[in-house]
Parts: structure tokens; C-alpha cells; sequence
């Protein structure tokens, strides 16, 4: 059987077997747009606040026992994931996520009524607005819930950085005795390992991880307590601070008040810093994985010092085609991330006085761009990167000819000179050592010394 519900704009009939409400209704109607809804960790994060909301009502004296307790049991089920579906509105809706807000509000509101045996929508007993809204806006718990999701969310992936990043250092250290040629400008040049390339992939990925952490620290500062506009209107004393302890001790995270409550609603810059992090990951991981793709490109026409694990045919039509593949899938993900990087940088800047109300997307980008990434990294890690083998005879016969190895004779012969052995070395195809030593300018022995492969490519960071 259907119920009605009545709110401030009139009456609509809701089907019984729902949880969420008449405003949830209304805004499913008012926004279909693109059939995205907003994350499972921002949900997750919402009930976390509205039960650290009624424990402090609760404490505070302003909220009755049996009413907090229904709420905060109500909470802990949608904490489980079990009501994820009740969760409609589209990600593009109200501004400020006032909707989603009332979503939250509505479930939480229904299924308390249902554990003390009442009927959905029996608000006069406990209201989503008076009750689990209670001491609390939009305006401030939004941005208090985007920043504990997105915080939870970091977590998770910085440990799988971590790993892609050890996935590097260890094959840093399995190849960092073959020696080949660097290349500048996609030119030969002075020589490297293929392990110091490697250790550098390692260290980009730790220090993109290390501005990821940092900015993650920022979003411990929560607005909450600010409700609208940041003047705390309809809070109990004591509320802010009891609020941030009971969500620290829900979340065992070390949460501070926002620095300035007005400043917390109207700027979003806390988010934007992390989401400008996630998108340096991103360039950072764009460009390891086109070094991977050109280091591995061929087998007969292309550079071809590495072999990037065979995971599946490459070609429709060209039998034995591998192409690489993890690296192109990875190449895209990040492509995504850069991209919703800048949907978050439009919304930041479209905030208006006294609140952004573009959070929502906001927090939908940056938690879509957490997720790609959590998803795609672990595999890119254990079916590319720790699987790569090297061609170390091949590394070495580029190293030979390589006509940059004249930057050795410049100390003895002068630059000049030098750049003239290293044209003629390319034009007759023979390596500069043996040109060198064939024009009387070294000795045999002076070049087994000067031309050592393992002492021009060694690292002067070991």
C-alpha cells in the first residue's frame, strides 16, 4: 500500500517499501540527469555524522533517549551497505546537496520509526528535520561528510601507492646492473641503468603519494558545528566540540575544528588541494606508463628493452600482436582523473559568499577519481609492473653505438672535436670507443677505462 507524506510544498504518495521521503521523491523527480548517483563512502560518511549528531543531542539534553537510540541504530544499518539503494538522488541535484542531505535524513528517519514499530512516515514522532537534522544544515554537514569520505577513501589508496611504488624499487634493484642509453629529447644521450629509470619511476610515485598524504592531513578540519552560513544558529552549547569528539571516536580519526566556520562553507580550497594532488598522481602515472609503452615498443621496429607481461592477444586480425595493454588501461584512468580534476576546479571557484554550493560534484569527482584509481593501480602493479623483464644484450648494443658516449672524449679532445668523432662514429655505424682508438686519440686500455659500461651508468645516488 502506498503512504502519503505532506512537506512544506504539499502532499505525494510514496510506495510503502521505500525508506527515504517526500523530499527524496520530489528531488528524484526534479533531477533526472544522468542516473549517477553519489558515492557509497559519501553515504557511508553521512550516517557517521548524523549518528555523532544524535550521541551529542543525546548528551547535550536536547534529544530524548528513545528517539537518539532509534536514530543512531538506524545509522548503524545504513553504515553496513545493506540501504546503499535507498540513496537516489542524482549526483547533478540542488545545489549545496540539500537533497542529498534530506535523502540521509529520510532514510535515517524511517528506518528508526520501523525499529520502534511505527509506521514510515510517522514524522511527528521522529522527524527527519527535527530530529536527525537536528543541530545540524547542509551547509555544514555536507562539507563535513565529503571530507571524512574522502579522508577514508586516501587511506585506502596511498597503501596501494605504497605498493606500486615498492613494485618499482624492486625492479629498480633487480636491474640496476644493466647499463644502456639515456635518452633526452628522445635522443641518445648519456648513459643510465635501467634501474636508476626505475628507482626514478619509484621516487615519482612516493613523492605524488607524500602531497596525497599531506592534503589528506588538511581535511581533518571540519566544518561541522557551523550549520547555516557558520553562525552554529540552532545548536546547543558545547555541541561543536561534543560533535568532533564523538566523530573522532566513531572514526578513530583525529578530527580539529575548521579554522574559521565562515571561511569552512564558503571556500572549498581544502578539497581542491586534494584533488589538485590526486591529478599530479595522475600526470605523473600518465607519463610511467608512456615510458613503459615506448620502452617496450616493437619487438622488431621499436625500442624493445623491456617486455611488458603478455596478459592477452593484441589484435583482431594480426595473429601474435601483444599490445601493451595495462599501460594504455592506465594511460585512460588517469586521463579520467585529470578531467575530474577539472569539473572540481570549476565548482570550487563557482562558490558565491557566504557557500559553495557546487559540493556535491565536488565530492563526486574526487571520489570517482579515488576509486578508478584503487581499482586499476593493484592490477596494474601484479600483472605489468612486477612482471616486466629486461633485454639486457639489447640495452648493451644500444649502449655501444650510442654517439653521446663522445661527451667522454670532450675533457681530453675538447668539445669540438669530440662532437666531430661522435657524427662520424653514427655516419660509418661504429662505436665511438673503437673510432676513437682507431684515430690514435686513446689508447685501448684508456678506452676499456673511460668506456666502461658499468662505470658510465653508474648512479651517484647509490
Amino acid at each position: 500500500m502506498p503512504r502519503k507524506e505532506r512537506d512544506a510544498l504539499g502532499e505525494l504518495e510514496l510506495p510503502d517499501d521505500v525508506y527515504y521521503g517526500i523530499q527524496t521523491a520530489r528531488a528524484i523527480k526534479n533531477f533526472p540527469v544522468s542516473g549517477i548517483r553519489e558515492r557509497p563512502e559519501l553515504i557511508h560518511a553521512y550516517a557517521l555524522v548524523k549518528k555523532a549528531a544524535a550521541l551529542s543531542n543525546m548528551e547535550l539534553g536536547v534529544l530524548d533517549r528513545e528517539r537518539g537510540q532509534a536514530i543512531i541504530k538506524a545509522a548503524d544499518v545504513v553504515l553496513t551497505g545493506d540501504y546503499d539503494d535507498q540513496f537516489h538522488i542524482d549526483v547533478f541535484q540542488a545545489g549545496a546537496g540539500t537533497s542529498f542531505n534530506m535523502n540521509v535524513n529520510e532514510v535515517l528517519a524511517n528506518l528508526a520509526l520501523e525499529t520502534l514499530g511505527r509506521s514510515k512516515g510517522d514524522y511527528k514522532f521522529i522527524s527527519p528535520n527535527d530530529h536527525v537534522n537536528m543541530a545540524q544544515s547542509s551547509n555544514d554537514t555536507f562539507p563535513t561528510a565529503s571530507h571524512i569520505a574522502v579522508v577514508m577513501a586516501a587511506d585506502k589508496l596511498i597503501g596501494i601507492l605504497d605498493s606500486l611504488s615498492g613494485a618499482f624499487e624492486a625492479k629498480a634493484a633487480e636491474f640496476m646492473s644493466i647499463p644502456k642509453s639515456g635518452r633526452t629529447h628522445l635522443m641518445d644521450a648519456m648513459p643510465v641503468t635501467l634501474g636508476n629509470e626505475f628507482r626514478a619511476y619509484a621516487v615519482a610515485v612516493g613523492r605524488a603519494t607524500g602531497r596525497i598524504r599531506e592534503r589528506r592531513d588538511d581535511l581533518l578540519e571540519l566544518p561541522i558545528g557551523g550549520t547555516a552560513t557558520g553562525t552554529g544558529a540552532n545548536t546547543p552549547e558545547g555541541y561543536r566540540d561534543t560533535v568532533l569528539k564523538k566523530l573522532g571516536q566513531l572514526t578513530t580519526l583525529k578530527f580539529v575544528h575548521a579554522r574559521d566556520s565562515f571561511e569552512a562553507l564558503q571556500s572549498r580550497s581544502q578539497l581542491v588541494a586534494f584533488s589538485s594532488a590526486l591529478k599530479e598522481l595522475a600526470l605523473e602515472l600518465i607519463r610511467i606508463a608512456n615510458d613503459l609503452r615506448l620502452l617496450s615498443s616493437g619487438p622488431t621496429t621499436g625500442i624493445a628493452e623491456i617486455t611488458l607481461p603478455a596478459v592477452q592477444p593484441g589484435s583482431s586480425i594480426m595473429p601474435g600482436k601483444v599490445n601493451p595493454v595495462m599501460a594504455e588501461c592506465l594511460n585512460m584512468v588517469a586521463f579520467q582523473v585529470v578531467g575530474n580534476d577539472t569539473a572540481v576546479a570549476l565548482a570550487a571557484q563557482a562558490g558565491q559568499l557566504e557557500l559553495n554550493v557546487m559540493t556535491p560534484v565536488i565530492t563526486y569527482n574526487i571520489l570517482y577519481s579515488i576509486e578508478i584509481l584503487a581499482c586499476d593501480l593493484p592490477v596494474f602493479t601484479g600483472t605489468c609492473v612486477t612482471g616486466i623483464r629486461a633485454d639486457e644484450a639489447r640495452c648493451r648494443s644500444y649502449l655501444d653505438l650510442n654517439p653521446s658516449l663522445a661527451t667522454l672524449l670532450s675533457p681530453k679532445i675538447g668539445y669540438l672535436k669530440a662532437a666531430e668523432i661522435a657524427r662520424e662514429a653514427n655516419e660509418r655505424n661504429m662505436s665511438v670507443r673503437d673510432l676513437a682508438i682507431e684515430k690514435g686519440l686513446i689508447t685501448a686500455d684508456e678506452a676499456k677505462d673511460l668506456f666502461d659500461p658499468d662505470g658510465m651508468a653508474r648512479s651517484h645516488y647509490d
